[in-house]
């Protein structure tokens, strides 16, 4: 029976099926998944239907092991890898990923082209509590789960908060690296997110504008450029620091984010404007309900 066991193990683990993969996530025993193919072969079921009769395996499991079959990771709640808050992360069937999805074919349209000149965005709004920050993220994680080496920099260094969203440690990051105290290695990879990584803001700096002025701003990009193939970057509130406008300029374009009932209109026109004069590219503008 051992080698009958260790045959079948074998023969899953070889076509990489979802059998194989629940095994290996201990979801599944030996025993348990030679009794789901003993059903599966005698009622012609799916493996996962099958699981799920016996009453070994849930819809969860199933999505969760489809999901890693395709490479396209995601996480389940109490994983506690990075905030719950991230929807992309846990609940990537929701219409709310599938909106973000939406966003991630057009920003792949009108910016992601694949040229060298094109791989950064900033993400901006007028004011703080509009949502920018969390689509920020949550864009990141979709942009992760296409396979897009994806990099996430968080430059609001006066209140930023992709360290708590993503569970980071934030000692080091984007205002160490451009105070040339540190260099790319404050870049960290997400645990479980195998193409994404975040820049923290680091420690809150005396003099963000100044630091935003130097040349180590264009050389960080310029080498992050070349190591990433999207770069989000997450900016400070527009109407009130100039941050917002700087970073926009570096990166070469903006999206800007209001919130429904919530952002002045007038406020999201003057930004725009103000960047379109300055030869910033606005690719377009998001209404979040987040």
């Amino acid at each position: 029976m051992n080698d009958l066991n260790m045959q079948m193990k074998s023969e899953l683990k070889s076509e990489r099926s979802i059998g194989a993969i629940l095994i290996d996530s201990g979801k599944l025993s030996i025993n348990d998944a030679e009794q789901i193919l003993h059903l599966q072969k005698s009622e012609n079921l799916r493996f996962g239907d099958a699981g799920i009769k016996l009453g070994l395996l849930s819809e969860v499991d199933i999505q969760r092991a489809l999901a890693h079959q395709y490479d396209y990771p995601y996480l389940l709640k109490g994983d506690g890898a990075v905030s719950e808050t991230l929807v992309a992360a846990y609940n990537p069937f929701c219409h709310q990923v599938e909106s973000l999805r939406t966003l991630r074919s057009q920003l792949m349209l009108r910016r992601f082209t694949g040229q060298p000149n094109r791989k950064m965005l900033s993400v901006v709004s007028p004011g703080r509590g509009e949502g920018r920050s969390y689509l920020a993220a949550n864009l990141a994680v979709v942009f992760s789960q296409l396979g897009e080496r994806t990099l996430l920099i968080d430059a609001d260094m006066r209140n930023p908060c992709q360290h708590d969203l993503f569970k980071l440690e934030n000692r080091r990051g984007f205002s160490s690296v451009l105070a040339g105290r540190d260099d790319l290695q404050a870049v960290q990879r997400v645990n479980n997110f195998v193409d994404l990584s975040v820049l923290t803001s680091g420690a809150t700096p005396p003099n963000p504008q100044e630091l935003l002025g130097r040349s180590a701003l264009t050389h960080l990009l310029h080498s992050l450029n070349e190591a990433f193939d999207v770069i989000l970057i997450d900016t400070p509130a527009a109407t009130e620091f100039a941050d917002a406008h700087m970073l926009a300029a570096r990166a070469g374009a903006a999206m800007v984010v209001a919130r429904k009932n919530f952002t002045q209109l007038e406020l999201v026109r003057q930004q725009t404007e103000n960047m379109a004069q300055s030869g910033i590219e606005v690719v377009g503008s998001v209404l979040s309900e987040f």
